[in-house]
């Protein structure tokens, strides 16, 4: 029998965007004090939308809404990537862990 999605919150992509939002979190509270409110809210913010867009565009009732918000997810997901490479860059966190959370955003993204 096939399963049917009743929330956002049923939906696999939200499970792990919700895990990878967690991680992110925690690495933003990782970041050095100077850079906590900058890259550290951005961080925040763009893992928080990463989730938000899931939640809003599973609401959309018209396909191309949806779409539209997932596509916003996705851009949101590669802005984490790209924030991760400035902690690789700049040595905020180890490059082990960089790497690990990069290949996760990229497994689906």
């Amino acid at each position: 029998m096939k399963e049917e999605f009743r929330t956002f919150e049923d939906l696999e992509v939200y499970k792990v965007a919700r895990q990878f939002r967690k991680r992110m979190y925690a690495l933003a509270h990782k970041l050095p004090e100077f850079e906590k409110f900058d890259l550290g809210r951005q961080i925040r913010r763009a893992a928080v939308s990463l989730t938000n867009n899931i939640a809003e565009g599973h609401g959309r009732y018209y396909f191309a809404e949806q779409v539209r918000f997932f596509l916003a997810a996705r851009g949101s997901l590669q802005e984490l990537v790209d924030d991760l490479s400035v902690c690789d860059d700049e040595r905020y966190i180890g490059s082990s862990e960089v790497e690990t959370r990069t290949n996760q955003g990229h497994v689906w993204g």
